[in-house]
């Protein structure tokens, strides 16, 4: 991801699979090792996290209010009310939000200022010495859209841009200072190697912000914590967005981030049109098209070829599916495009790579 030398790119499975899948392969004759995936031998990197905290604080109490036929009604850690379909989905979706005014910020917001508290020194004392051993130091921080999304909602939040500007602006001006604060705690102590942000902040037809308002809001909020990682060792900003985030990728790579993931064809998003774009100012994860399993074994060839075959001798890619395997992909299937992948690459079918920090 550094693009400082790699013996190859990576192989990896970034989400795993979707909710009914591991019924469909387990009436299909896979194997235990094939359900959860080690039969695959992914690459991988040993990962900690750095011990520290940058986002909510002293959550609200979570309790279930309601159960239903298939859903569960909840309040969640942010004190929103949240509603879960057990059935089909693994994320909840909000029915009220904390934050609709200054007013309520305000309430809240003692939950995302700094305290000393936000370190545990303990933990940051065993990842230091866990990167002694090569393991990878993870920090998450808030997203510059997604913090605020996940208190005021998406429409709410479109509207703030124009309507309340100062509460978006106070929103990550709080964040920012709390994770610039928290950082300085590491000086001496901990290398962060990659900094975290998740924001999913477009749909398949393209992203909840424009580039004007992104460039006014997110680029300084992610400008500010980026300096102050990368002047302390950090190597690596990478952000979570699904969906057609093609009318921001120019924004985000001058915004300080260098790795972006997961990169939707669905959306349409192209890893290929990507890096020709880019060069090596972006590495990315994962891009493979997980709808193509669900074709034929010459659908997955396609889609295999064009992008592990045009990419295998780039540094800054790690290959793997776009999102988690969709419900309907054959175990076959399944087997058929690891090992197209696999061969394409080079790898054994048995061989999993340990990647250093350096490599990732």
């Amino acid at each position: 991801m550094t693009f400082k030398g790699a013996p190859r790119p990576m192989f990896i499975e970034i989400f795993g699979k979707l909710i009914g899948l591991d019924e469909e392969w387990a009436a299909q004759g896979a194997t235990d090792a094939e359900r959860d995936l080690s039969a695959f031998n992914f690459d991988w990197v040993n990962r900690v996290q750095a011990g520290i905290n940058c986002g909510l604080m002293d959550p609200y109490e979570e309790k279930v209010l309601e159960k239903g036929d298939g859903y569960v009604i909840s309040q969640d850690a942010m004190g929103r009310k949240v509603k879960l379909c057990t059935a089909t989905a693994t994320i909840p979706l909000p029915l009220s939000y904390p934050v609709t005014d200054f007013d309520s910020w305000l309430k809240i917001k003692p939950k995302f200022q700094f305290d000393e508290k936000r370190i545990d020194i303990e933990a940051v004392n065993t990842a230091a010495k866990a990167r002694e051993h090569d393991a990878l130091v993870h920090l998450d921080v808030p997203g510059g859209f997604d913090m605020p999304r996940e208190l005021m909602g998406e429409e709410n939040l479109c509207i703030a841009y124009y309507d309340e500007p100062e509460l978006i602006q106070d929103m990550l001006d709080t964040c920012a200072d709390t994770t610039l604060k928290v950082l300085e705690r590491l000086e001496g102590k901990l290398v962060v190697d990659n900094l975290f942000v998740h924001e999913d902040m477009a749909g398949k037809s393209g992203p909840l912000i424009g580039p004007s308002l992104f460039d006014e809001f997110v680029k300084p909020y992610y400008e500010k914590i980026w300096t102050a990682a990368k002047s302390m060792g950090t190597a690596i900003f990478s952000q979570d967005s699904d969906g057609n985030m093609n009318p921001l990728m120019k924004n985000i790579a001058e915004s300080g981030i260098n790795v972006f993931y997961p990169m939707e064809p669905g959306s349409g998003m192209d890893i290929v049109a990507c890096r020709k774009q880019f060069g090596n100012r972006l590495a990315f994860k994962a891009g493979i098209d997980k709808y193509a399993l669900r074709g034929t074994k010459e659908d997955i060839r396609r889609e295999v070829e064009y992008k592990v075959g045009s990419l295998k001798n780039d540094l800054g890619i790690a290959f793997g599916l776009d999102h988690r395997i969709p419900n309907g992909v054959p175990i076959e299937n399944y087997r058929y495009y690891v090992s197209l992948v696999k061969e394409i690459l080079g790898i054994p079918m048995t061989e999993a790579g340990k990647w250093t920090r350096m490599g990732f």
